[in-house]
């Protein structure tokens, strides 16, 4: 199996990815890379970004929007909200993967 290696537009000021199993902190990676299960159905898509994430400028991290009004509640169970980051994906910053920088 080869890596697959994609770019996805992380918000400078969000929190770096944290290590799979470890309590999220809203990187926002997992949802920017793909939707979860609740997420395709909202974005109609298997790829991309969710449209559902959310950039709080005043948590400076990303938060799922379908978690918000009367619903939410059955959102944060049908994501898993609480439970651990279980995204593999592995975040590089362009300028630490030495990307033609030495």
């Amino acid at each position: 199996m080869s890596k697959r290696s994609e770019v996805i537009h992380i918000h400078a000021d969000a929190p770096a990815k944290p290590v799979q199993g470890a309590p999220c902190n809203g990187c926002g990676v997992c949802c920017l890379a793909e939707p979860c299960p609740l997420g395709m159905v909202l974005s109609r898509k298997r790829q991309g970004a969710c449209v559902a994430l959310r950039w709080s400028a005043a948590d400076h991290q990303y938060r799922c929007g379908a978690t918000q009004g009367p619903w939410g509640f059955l959102a944060r169970r049908w994501i898993s909200a609480g439970t651990g980051c279980d995204s593999s994906l592995q975040a590089l910053h362009p300028l630490n993967d030495n990307g033609g920088h030495d």
